[in-house]
């Protein structure tokens, strides 16, 4: 087994470039953090209810909800944010003006007030998560070993996080600055951990690479890569060579197919089969030059396969094995 990775690590936040599983993988790392008893939350802030899809649930409103039982009796919760919401929550839990945020709400004041101020937005959402993770210093019975952010993707989720340069130009002193301040003083700690999602692609691995070096530039906690949707090879090294320089044994394969049972024109299907071979033979050397540029950025490389079935809630417990298997738990 693995040597345990992230120890000590309470907020794992997952970007990734549209199209890469960037929820999926959320949802396996959650599960594989519950395992053994634990318990974990799952956060997502785009409003997409991927999060419900995923585990087969009715639609979440604003409020924390059991979603799974993990291997070894731990729970997996959900919650997806709102906006509106966590300036409510804000203003209940600092100023205890649930009452008044309601009015606003009815004004259209909180729109009006996340639109022309962006960065107030982002501070609402990552303080929800911040909130969340501090309730594990008090002890509570609500307390979280873990909470998995399903972040917004890789192009913007260095500004949404550093939310203290984002107010910059919104508050120098007062409530807001002081709440970015206590939100970046766990963002920017050991206890966060920015995981990014990629596939096995030139444009995806380069906007990976992008977001690291812009994670790093902003001195914020790199995690690791989760490479998803890996598919094996299906060829040997040998017959890999053979298939890039376009020398498959097409009569070999013909009468293969023949004493198979294959009628018609084998040669025809031969042909076809080995170009089938060479573009295969070419994905996988293109894989494995973009799996090398990853694994020069020093961070851990995690790997999930393909599952040609799609992804349902059995797929993520056989995903959070195999996440386990690489030192998540």
């Amino acid at each position: 087994m693995s040597e345990l990775l992230w120890p000590g690590v309470a907020m794992h936040v997952v970007s990734g470039k549209g199209g890469t599983g960037k929820t999926t993988v959320a949802a396996t790392l959650a599960m594989a953090l519950a395992r053994e008893g634990r318990r974990t939350l799952l956060m997502e802030f785009e409003g997409r209810q991927g999060i419900a899809q995923l585990f087969d649930v009715p639609p979440m409103p604003y409020e924390e909800k059991r979603v799974a039982v993990a291997p070894g009796g731990g729970d997996v919760w959900a919650l997806a944010v709102d906006p509106e919401d966590a300036l409510l929550d804000y203003l209940e839990i600092f100023y205890n003006l649930r009452r008044a945020g309601s009015a606003l709400r009815r004004m259209g004041a909180i729109d009006f007030a996340t639109t022309i101020a962006p960065g107030l937005r982002d501070v609402l959402l990552t303080g929800k998560a911040i909130e969340v993770v501090r309730r594990s210093d008090k002890g509570g019975s609500d307390a979280y070993d873990a909470v998995v952010l399903d972040a917004p993707p890789t192009g913007r989720i260095t500004r949404f996080l550093n939310v203290n340069s984002e107010v910059s130009g919104l508050a120098k002193v007062g409530p807001i600055r002081n709440h970015a301040d206590l939100v970046m003083s766990v963002i920017a700690s050991p206890r966060t951990a920015v995981h990014l999602v990629t596939l096995l692609e030139e444009m995806p691995v380069q906007e990976t690479i992008d977001g690291i070096h812009e994670l790093r530039q902003a001195q914020l906690p790199v995690g690791g890569i989760f490479v998803n949707m890996m598919r094996p090879p299906l060829l040997d090294r040998s017959e890999r060579d053979l298939a890039l320089h376009e020398r498959l044994p097409m009569d070999d394969i013909a009468r293969q197919l023949s004493a198979a049972g294959i009628t018609g024109d084998t040669d025809t299907i031969a042909r076809a089969l080995t170009r089938e071979g060479t573009d295969h033979a070419r994905r996988v050397d293109l894989e494995e030059r973009e799996l090398q540029r990853l694994e020069e950025l020093e961070v851990p490389v995690l790997k999930l396969p393909f599952l040609p079935g799609g992804v349902d809630l059995s797929s993520l417990y056989e995903l959070a094995g195999l996440l386990d298997n690489q030192g998540v738990r």
